[in-house]
């Protein structure tokens, strides 16, 4: 059974994120803006390089929220406002790193333990998400 308590420090993740990874996100988002694999269009705009979508970003902290969750379908709520771009070189991967403190812990409504979390998504020195924070559902006797 795992335990959350108000103050806990969860396990950190890391995310590798390539040019390949923004391809196959455009593909299934259906997001093709030429800003998330084109590295003159992105310049052009003024951004320093192809950048990661946002909800790219988001998906990762999700990832490392249900992993915290320990399982799918748990997590209840994710928010963050985008920052900062989450940059991609062509031949460099960029890293995203998810850090999560407990914020409370509560009984849920329904059943089960609802855990929030603050998190920290940062790539490089950079915070790429703000204020994020997120909650998720732990079943009785889980």
């Amino acid at each position: 059974m795992t335990t959350f308590e108000a103050g806990q420090a969860l396990p950190p993740h890391e995310y590798e994120v390539t040019r390949a990874d923004l391809v196959a996100y455009a593909e299934a988002s259906g997001d093709d803006n030429p800003i998330h694999q084109d590295e003159d269009v992105a310049q052009a705009v003024g951004l320093p390089g192809v950048i990661a979508h946002g909800m790219f970003t988001l998906a990762l902290a999700s990832r490392a929220v249900e992993e915290w969750a320990g399982g799918p379908g748990r997590v209840r709520e994710l928010g963050a406002k985008f920052t900062r771009p989450v940059v991609v070189h062509a031949h460099e991967p960029a890293y995203v790193a998810v850090v999560g403190v407990v914020r409370s812990v509560e009984p849920a409504e329904g059943g089960g333990t609802a855990v929030t979390v603050a998190l920290e998504v940062t790539c490089g020195i950079d915070k790429v998400l703000g204020a994020p924070k997120a909650v998720f559902v732990v079943p009785d006797g889980a």
